[in-house]
């Protein structure tokens, strides 16, 4: 018997809405990465992008337990000497929630060709509605 193996032509690509209002932000960015990975499919095929696209509404709804909001840094450096920035996860999810929620399933994602590509199916949106009513979504718990 011969192991199955996905092909980039014969994936067909669905559409998932994840709602996290009320859900920790970790929980969120795990399913979401789950799901543009492809993991979640019987064929999952660790070298083919065999995921699906995924929109996270909701975001600035999103929870971080503990001490986290204050003690959780953002860091990015601006490349100028001295030019180190960090901004508290408080400071983030009052004023770019997306971005935190895009940063915490970036991390979950392989850090190669694959990962970059599947983060380009993430669509987070900060409220309750998002643009792709026409792509006909399915709405995960």
């Amino acid at each position: 018997m011969s192991t199955f193996m996905a092909k980039q032509e014969t994936i067909s690509r669905k559409w998932y809405v994840i709602d996290a209002a009320g859900k920790t932000l970790g929980e969120t960015a795990v399913k979401a990465a789950t799901i543009l990975r492809g993991k979640h499919r019987p064929e999952f095929t660790p070298h083919v992008d065999c995921g699906e696209y995924v929109i996270i509404i909701n975001a600035a709804k999103a929870v971080l337990t503990g001490k986290k909001l204050d003690q959780k840094i953002y860091y990015h450096h601006s490349g100028y000497i001295g030019g180190l920035k960090k901004v508290t996860y408080r400071k983030l999810m009052s004023e770019r929630p997306e971005f935190a929620v895009e940063l915490a399933v970036k991390g979950m994602l392989p850090h190669n060709s694959l990962g970059a590509k599947a983060f380009t199916r993430l669509k987070v949106y900060a409220g309750d509605t998002h643009k792709q009513q026409a792509q006909q979504p399915v709405a995960i718990d």
